[in-house]
C-alpha cells in the first residue's frame, strides 16, 4: 500500500535525515587510505548512541541474512549493495559506498545508548516496532587519489541521482525517473543495475512504490504530492548484471566497478525536496 505522508511525518523524517546527513559529512574526514573499514561501522554506531538514533538495518530481514547484523552496508569497488562492514584496510584508489537507515527516537520509548548492537536478534523488536521518522541514504567516497575511471563513474552516478530526482514531480510517472537515469548512464557506456531499486519510505524503511532506475518515460504509477521516495542508482562500468557473493553482498557479475548514490526526498506541489541533503546539491 502506498501512503501519502502528513506534515508531521515529513518533519519527523527531516530530523532523522539531518543526523544521517551529518554522519555522511563526517565520513568525508574519516575515510582515507590506511583506515580499517570497520571504523566506519564503529563511527555510525557511536553517533547513534549519542543522538538516540536506532540503526534500523540491524535486525532487518535483508533476504539473504535475517537478521542483518550491521548498522551500515560498506561496498568496496565491484561490490554493489548489502556488503558487510569488515576488518579490511582501505587502500589508495579504492571506491567505497556507505549505506545506512536511521530512525531518531523522540518519544522516550527507547534509550538507544543501552542497546546491544552486537546482538542482532535483540534488535529485531526495535526495528520492527519503530514508527518515527525513517532516513535512508547511501553515499560514495573516493579513498585517497583515485583513477579517472573511478572519478568518471562517480560523476556519472551522482548526475544520474539528480536527473532522477528532477523527474519526481506531481503528475509525472515512475517510468520518467528510470528513463532519465537509464538514458544518461547508457549514453556514456555504463550499465544500470536492474535487480535493486529505489522505494517508498515510511512508516518502515521499504514501502511501495518500487522505483526502478531504468524504464520508459510516461509509464508506471503516477506520482502524487506527499510521496516520500528514495532514488539510489547503482551504476557499473561494465554490464548491469549482478550476483550475490555472501558477506560481500551483491557484486557485479563481470567484476567491473560499481557506484551508488542515494537520497530520500518528498514530492511537494513545488517539486521534490531532498530530506537527506548534505548541503548545496551537486557540490558534494
Amino acid at each position: 500500500m502506498i501512503t501519502l505522508k502528513s506534515q508531521r511525518e515529513i518533519e519527523q523524517m527531516e530530523r532523522s535525515s539531518k543526523i544521517l546527513a551529518d554522519i555522511h559529512i563526517g565520513l568525508r574526514e574519516l575515510i582515507k587510505p590506511g583506515i580499517d573499514m570497520w571504523e566506519i561501522e564503529e563511527y555510525v554506531r557511536k553517533v547513534c548512541k549519542e543522538k538516540n538514533v536506532l540503526p534500523l538495518q540491524i535486525g532487518v530481514d535483508e533476504g539473504n541474512y535475517n537478521p542483518f547484523p550491521y548498522a551500515t552496508c560498506c561496498c568496496l569497488n565491484d561490490e554493489v549493495a548489502h556488503a558487510f562492514p569488515r576488518h579490511q584496510i582501505l587502500k589508495d584508489g579504492d571506491l567505497i559506498k556507505v549505506d545506512m537507515v536511521l530512525g531518531l527516537v523522540e518519544d522516550g520509548s527507547v534509550d538507544v545508548s543501552k542497546l546491544n548492537f552486537d546482538d542482532a536478534e535483540s534488535m529485531v523488536k526495535y526495528q520492527e516496532e519503530f514508527r518515527g521518522g525513517v532516513a535512508d541514504s547511501c553515499w560514495a567516497y573516493a579513498v585517497g587519489q583515485v583513477s579517472d575511471e573511478v572519478k568518471n563513474l562517480m560523476d556519472v552516478t551522482r548526475e544520474c541521482l539528480y536527473l532522477g530526482i528532477e523527474q519526481a514531480k506531481v503528475g509525472n510517472r515512475i517510468g520518467d525517473i528510470g528513463a532519465a537515469i537509464q538514458e544518461y548512464a547508457e549514453s556514456r557506456g555504463y550499465g544500470v543495475v536492474r535487480d535493486l531499486v529505489g522505494h517508498g519510505v515510511g512508516p518502515t524503511m521499504h514501502e511501495e512504490p518500487m522505483v526502478p532506475h531504468y524504464g520508459r518515460a510516461g509509464r508506471g504509477l503516477r506520482l502524487r504530492e506527499g510521496m516520500v521516495l528514495t532514488i539510489e542508482p547503482m551504476i557499473n562500468t561494465g554490464g548491469w548484471e549482478i550476483d550475490h557473493d555472501g558477506e560481500r553482498g551483491y557484486v557485479t557479475l563481470d567484476g567491473s566497478l560499481s557506484c551508488q548514490y542515494e537520497h530520500q526526498f518528498v514530492i511537494t506541489k513545488d517539486g521534490p525536496v531532498i530530506l537527506t541533503s548534505q548541503g548545496e546539491e551537486r557540490t558534494y
